[in-house]
């Protein structure tokens, strides 16, 4: 019998410590760079600059920790999945070595800043594997491997892997890690401010004004003069022209806390096939809770988002069985179009105005790597990377071939939305069930909260008019063109929209 969570959007890293509470941004202020964005991107630059001297001061629209860096799996690697032999076809060995060894530095950082700071943070050094069960695969994990040899990463190919299943072959990447994350972070943002940095929660950052003087515009009125902004907010809350929301896309993965029936032998494992499989082991109550997760898909799309979560629970009873269940959780992530994160000016005439983007499924050490360019482009020091993730980078191949295929995506759901007809009567719905359902002939979204009582929504999302489709794993309200999402009540949950669904009375 399953435990099932108290909370379903809870991780369990944010169950376990509670970060300290920041004040919300009440006045103007000037600094000498403003950084949108509370998770290990944000709190890493912020870090990192104030070391320096840098005045900087971080505005969080929530609270730090609380995004994507809260709802991680938390590996720190190199290894980000089947990467290295694709990024040396289409950008090029030397690029792709500067790829692997920033990241491999961020992960060195990561450990050598936690041991400083006397941080335990369940930091623990752990092979990465990459594995197949299908022979189809198997020629993928034999390309890898020679990959990882060109770019002489340390590394071994096996054949067989201390987990109750079978595979054809696995490739390993040496002297990985894993960490909690929340501990990590909240450690650094109290050195933020022993730096002199400020720190501001509940405060949305909703433009910038960058003429005589920059300035970082928040919902509230007060105004962040600065030198420098520095966009780390997931999505960028300002877009500059860069049309990101066209060279992006989001994608959904859910996550598995399991106390299991076996003995995890540790090592942190990644499957090459799709739909993924990633196991990896977190110290819990004296035990090893197993992160079992993967089943991504582009928000908005594909089955019902319940589903996902009850794919993993029967992979993970087959596998390393389960005593119960205690936390689940989902996460979003952000993927370009030749999968290398945007970090750099957001556009070629705003070098002022810095993004960082797009880190896939590893924002570990994709966060950290991105932190150590804006740093570097802030005091404008030199860094070999800062081609590699140039945000205003285009490449024929893969990059236009997957702009139009990721536009054609949003034209076609952007229609069948509009043309859909909803097929259930809001009385129907049981508490805490939602559907796109039918008012008076007009498309709404409905909510039948645990109470009884009934919230409706209108469905169309206030970016750039896509129909939204209810989430029924996370009970949101998500957007199939560019990844928007939006609580029961309508509130934005996640960019690029910035504001919040229409209500229905």
């Amino acid at each position: 019998m399953t435990e099932e969570p108290k909370n379903h959007l809870e991780p369990y890293w944010r169950t376990e410590v509670d970060p300290p509470r920041y004040e919300a941004l009440k006045e103007d202020i000037a600094v000498d760079v403003c950084i949108v964005g509370g998770g290990i991107a944000g709190i890493t630059t912020a870090y990192l600059l104030s070391k320096e001297g840098v005045k900087v001061a971080l505005l969080e629209a929530d609270r730090i920790v609380n995004g994507t860096t809260g709802h991680t799996t938390a590996k720190v690697t190199a290894q980000h999945g089947l990467i290295y032999d694709e990024l040396i076809e289409h950008i090029g060995e030397e690029k792709t070595k500067l790829y692997y060894e920033i990241n491999n530095e961020a992960k060195n950082f990561i450990a050598s800043e936690s041991k400083k700071l006397g941080l335990d943070c369940d930091f623990v050094s752990e092979a990465a594997c990459i594995y197949a069960t299908t022979d189809s695969y198997m020629k993928k994990i034999e390309n890898e491997y020679e990959a990882y040899q060109r770019l002489n990463i340390p590394s071994l190919f096996i054949d067989d892997i201390p987990l109750p299943f079978d595979i054809k072959g696995a490739v390993v990447m040496k002297d990985q890690a894993q960490f909690h994350p929340v501990k990590y972070i909240i450690k650094l943002a109290e050195e933020i401010v022993k730096n002199g940095g400020k720190i501001f929660e509940g405060t949305v950052a909703i433009d910038v004004e960058n003429e005589e003087q920059t300035k970082v515009v928040t919902k509230n009125g007060p105004k962040v003069t600065c030198t420098y902004v520095a966009a780390c907010s997931h999505f960028p809350f300002f877009d500059g022209n860069g049309f990101y929301y066209t060279r992006m896309y989001a994608e959904r993965s859910y996550v598995l806390a399991v106390k299991p029936k076996i003995v995890y032998p540790g090592g942190m494992y990644y499957s090459a096939e799709s739909p993924t499989r990633s196991l990896r082991y977190t110290p819990y109550q004296g035990d090893k809770l197993i992160l079992v997760s993967g089943e991504g898909h582009k928000t908005g799309q594909g089955s019902s988002t319940s589903a996902h979560y009850k794919a993993l629970e029967d992979f993970s009873r087959q596998t390393i069985g389960i005593e119960s269940i205690p936390f689940r959780w989902s996460a979003q992530d952000l993927i370009t179009l030749d999968k290398v994160p945007y970090v750099g000016p957001i556009t070629d005439d705003k070098r002022n105005i810095l993004v960082a983007t797009g880190f896939r499924k590893w924002g570990m050490t994709n966060g950290t790597a991105a932190a150590f360019l804006l740093r570097d482009i802030i005091l404008k020091r030199d860094n070999p990377c800062k081609e590699v993730y140039n945000p205003s980078r285009f490449s024929i191949d893969p990059s236009l071939k997957m702009f139009f295929k990721n536009n054609l995506d949003v034209a076609g759901h952007l229609l069948a939305g509009k043309l859909q007809t909803p097929d259930k009567k809001a009385e129907h719905l049981k508490k805490d069930e939602g559907a796109v359902v039918s008012v008076n002939g007009k498309r709404c979204g409905a909510y039948r909260d645990k109470e009884g009582t009934l919230h409706f929504v209108d469905t169309t999302c206030t970016h750039l008019g896509c129909e939204v489709e209810w989430n029924d794993g996370d009970r949101t309200w998500d957007c199939p063109c560019h990844g928007s999402r939006f609580s029961t009540n309508g509130d934005v949950i996640e960019g690029p929209a910035k504001k919040p669904l229409g209500k229905i009375d």
